[in-house]
């Protein structure tokens, strides 16, 4: 790091989250460095992102507007049954992981970014704090940023005693090119929010920009994010990959066991209005299960959590990045000022904590009520999927 830098931050998890914590850090001075677990290019955990004022400014300080990486939706429509809409206006801009990634992670270009690293360790000697990874690699820094998602091995090492919760619905997902869809599916979904509510699920779908970021018409990608209700002994099963392989948080497209992708197309014939049950027959379908991860603490000894790795919020909120992103503007401004030479500023950062968790709770409460509302995860819901 260079000898110009106030301190030297070393951020576990190269995400979103960890990126935006690498620009905030960066803008009061500190020198970064950030070590991602992923083999290789990071994957989407999800796909649509809800523009959020917390992306917005930070994007805007980075030379970028909200509309340079988003699709512009102009109404919400809701689907009955039988695929009839109820539609009125509702301007709001959304985005995708990976094109929200590029305009994160292109500025950094200059900034050590190591992959395959899964955190082992971490020490504090003095001012100094150091992190080992599994390959042996050692980094060292004055503060260490977890960032590094719900299954945060920075929080293991720190609260060993926090676990994720299985809130009781798993999310069916799909991204898909527009250009493979049928015009007239296409043309009900463009430009629209659109929705639908049953017993025990729920299921919206919006357009985001192409694999590349790209806005024009026709080479946008339709995403779309089915909640059911599951019971938990069953998930086990839905978690199991193709190659056998047991997935704790994230079951990545092409992994779904055939059995059950079939399942998955069964339910959504017999359950969702035909034009959503058309969409999950044309999706190479993903899941992911929703956890619940309530907060401890988010500061320690020359270290702090933010994000998921903190704390998780229901995805209704459409919440989760733009929390991660609130997270690290507040610690790194808790930080301005601050070199190793002096003691850590104690007060400003529990003052951060206290807002964040403060924050947190208000989102945590918001999204366990919409979920209520469409019987997620409770117990009077229908539920989905068991086992024969």
């Amino acid at each position: 790091m260079s000898e110009t830098n106030d301190f030297t931050a070393l951020v576990i998890g190269g995400s979103v989250g960890g990126l935006a914590a690498a620009h905030e850090l960066r803008a009061v001075g500190a020198g970064v460095a950030v070590y991602e677990r992923s083999v290789g290019q990071t994957s989407a955990r999800g796909a649509g992102i809800v523009m959020q004022p917390e992306v917005d400014a930070l994007l805007n300080r980075l030379g970028r507007t909200a509309s340079s990486v988003c699709v512009e939706l102009h109404e919400r429509q809701q689907l009955d049954a039988h695929g009839r809409t109820a539609r009125y206006e509702a301007p709001q801009l959304m985005t995708a992981w990976d094109t929200l990634y590029r305009a994160l992670r292109e500025p950094l270009s200059g900034v050590c970014y190591r992959l395959d690293s899964t955190l082992r360790r971490v020490q504090v000697s003095g001012h100094d704090v150091t992190a080992e990874f599994s390959d042996g690699y050692t980094a060292r820094g004055n503060f260490l940023v977890g960032a590094d998602g719900i299954g945060s091995a920075t929080r293991m090492l720190l609260d060993s005693v926090s676990r994720p919760e299985y809130a009781g619905y798993v999310a069916w997902r799909g991204l898909e090119p527009e250009s493979a869809l049928p015009s007239e599916l296409l043309d009900l979904l463009a430009g629209r929010f659109t929705f639908f509510t049953s017993s025990g699920m729920q299921m919206l779908c919006y357009l985001v920009p192409g694999a590349d970021g790209e806005r024009e018409e026709g080479s946008r990608r339709v995403n779309w994010v089915w909640y059911v209700n599951v019971a938990e002994p069953d998930l086990p099963r839905l978690l199991t990959g193709r190659s056998g392989k047991r997935f704790a948080h994230f079951v990545p497209p092409g992994e779904l066991q055939p059995e059950t992708v079939e399942q998955v197309a069964r339910q959504a014939d017999v359950s969702l209005p035909p034009p959503f049950a058309e969409l999950v027959h044309l999706s190479d379908v993903f899941m992911q299960p929703v956890f619940d991860l309530a907060p401890g603490r988010m500061v320690a000894d020359h270290a702090a959590l933010i994000g998921d790795a903190a704390g998780t919020v229901r995805p209704h909120t459409a919440s989760g990045t733009s929390k991660a992103f609130g997270d690290a503007a507040g610690l790194a401004a808790a930080l301005r000022g601050w070199t190793p030479a002096r003691p850590l500023p104690a007060s400003e950062l529990e003052h951060w904590e206290i807002r964040r968790l403060d924050r947190f709770l208000t989102l945590s409460e918001a999204g366990f009520d919409l979920a209520v509302r469409s019987t997620l995860g409770a117990e009077r819901g229908s539920r989905f999927f068991g086992s024969d």
